[in-house]
């Protein structure tokens, strides 16, 4: 008799177990369904047949509205043995993923699936380390010391850049449309190694090939999580999506940019050598490898098509506003620096909402470090060790109960100061909030700051140069394809 009240005690006990914030803390619902054939039929769905907000969407609607809930995510078999993972869609849980001390980021950057190494010359690059690492300490402080080194040439290097870019875009605007996109994934490409790390850029050293090569070595990484790349769609799933592309595709491109990459960072590893890092030059030359194509140029060629995009859909009433906003700090012939585009208030506004709206990455991985109780607004839900956490963030970001029409993009919305300092946590499209700062201790990106002075510089010399512009957008999963259709120059 005893026993069995002492169970039926426990049993109440776990029953009202309560969270924090007071909620019953429940099991996460959802299921990962039947192994193999669900996570390939959640894979079709997810790319294909509903896409990934409606692939989120109806999970939450077929879950009592549940945020936080248990779902397959792609690539699926076979290139993926556990493919279950439990999803946070909502700004208060996708929280737990920036908490460094609930989750474990070691080879969690791609989610359920890990590139084979030999892609970045047999070493698990910073992107891939735990905080807890101590390979990502040492690794970080290299990359951070490098980017506030750099910073002052990023306004003029971007200038140059900027200014080939759309001399190209005025030379063939007049035969017709210009497509942003082919432009500016080479023009970034050589900026980022410019900004970097001066010399010659890749397409004076390895000629105009140069960002053919990191385009294959990025496509190789993620070919599994890339879709609407190839047509009809069932060649694209069999080729991309149930194997592994072997590494040796890339080999001979790989040696080549990271020969580049020896000579353009010698100063960076010299420094590093005399510092006693405690990280081989070897090792090192390959994180700074990924560090400024994967993380550097690769977030720009997503970035920046964004910005252009939503600047083309508000139109010319909100293009008038930034070139005056512009053109009263910066009047023509004046230099348009990092320090000057600190002080345009909308101009910064318009890139934090672009950030908002459309996370270069989307997604964030982690493992529960231990059991855990996790929070949405309106529930708790037990999480076990070990179990693999995923974040949508364009769903935490765009979260109604944060934000006001937070699917509308509102060019205004960080003008004001004290909205400003309210919302700004809550864009974490760098692994952290906006208004945290990145360390050698977490997981927040160290190029933070010189992505929004990129974003930034892009608007303010596209508003110096020209007065409006038009664009069409082709939205796609990984870039929108911007092609500009008419821009009137600035008298």
């Amino acid at each position: 008799m005893t026993s069995k009240k002492a169970s039926s005690s426990g049993a109440d006990e776990a029953e009202t177990k309560l969270s924090p914030s007071g909620f019953p803390v429940k099991e996460v619902p959802g299921s990962y369904g039947v192994p193999f054939f669900s996570p390939l039929k959640d894979r079709l769905q997810y790319y294909y047949l509903q896409g990934a907000e409606e692939y989120f969407r109806s999970r939450i609607a077929s879950n009592g509205g549940a945020t936080v809930l248990r779902v397959n995510m792609p690539p699926g078999p076979f290139i993926t043995r556990d493919s279950g993972v439990v999803a946070l869609l909502d700004a208060r849980s996708f929280a737990v993923l920036l908490d460094d001390a609930k989750v474990d980021k070691t080879d969690t950057l791609d989610g359920t699936y890990v590139p084979s190494l030999k892609l970045f010359g047999g070493y698990s690059p910073l992107a891939f380390l735990d905080a807890a690492d101590p390979r990502h300490a040492a690794i970080k402080g290299v990359v951070m010391r490098l980017a506030v080194a750099r910073m002052h040439q990023v306004a003029p290097t971007f200038k140059i850049s900027f200014g080939a870019m759309f001399d190209a875009v005025d030379a063939g605007i007049g035969s017709g449309p210009v497509q942003f996109n082919k432009l500016n994934e080479v023009h970034m490409f050589d900026f980022t190694c410019s900004a970097l790390f001066g010399g010659k850029t890749p397409s004076e050293a390895m000629g105009d090939g140069a960002v053919t090569k990191a385009i294959k070595w990025l496509l190789l990484q993620l070919h599994p999580i890339a879709s609407k790349v190839i047509k009809p769609w069932p060649i694209e799933d069999l080729l991309l999506h149930t194997f592994r592309l072997p590494a040796f595709l890339v080999r001979g491109d790989y040696a080549a940019l990271t020969a580049y990459f020896a000579e353009a960072a010698a100063a960076v590893l010299d420094d590093a050598e005399l510092a006693k890092t405690g990280i081989s030059r070897e090792e090192l030359l390959h994180n700074l490898v990924f560090m400024a194509l994967f993380n550097a140029y690769g977030g720009f060629k997503i970035f920046l098509p964004h910005v252009i995009k939503w600047l083309a859909r508000a139109g010319p009433a909100l293009h008038a506003s930034l070139a005056e906003e512009v053109r009263a700090a910066c009047p023509e012939g004046g230099d348009i620096t990092v320090s000057a585009v600190d002080k345009m208030p909308l101009v910064k506004s318009v890139v934090w909402e672009a950030l908002r709206m459309n996370p270069p990455v989307e997604f964030q991985y982690g493992r529960a470090r231990q059991d855990l109780v996790v929070e949405s607004h309106d529930a708790a839900y037990q999480v076990g060790k070990g179990e693999m956490l995923f974040g949508y963030q364009p769903m935490a970001t765009r979260d109604e109960r944060v934000f006001k029409d937070a699917g509308e993009f509102v060019p205004e919305r960080f003008v004001d100061g004290g909205e400003q300092a309210k919302l700004l946590g809550n864009v974490v499209w760098s692994n952290g909030p906006e208004d945290g700062v990145a360390a050698e201790g977490n997981k927040q990106c160290p190029g933070k700051d010189m992505v929004v002075a990129v974003g930034r510089l892009m608007v303010a010399q596209l508003f110096r140069r020209y007065d409006t512009f038009a664009a069409t957008v082709e939205d796609l999963p990984l870039e929108p394809i911007v092609t500009f259709t008419s821009l009137t120059k600035a008298a």
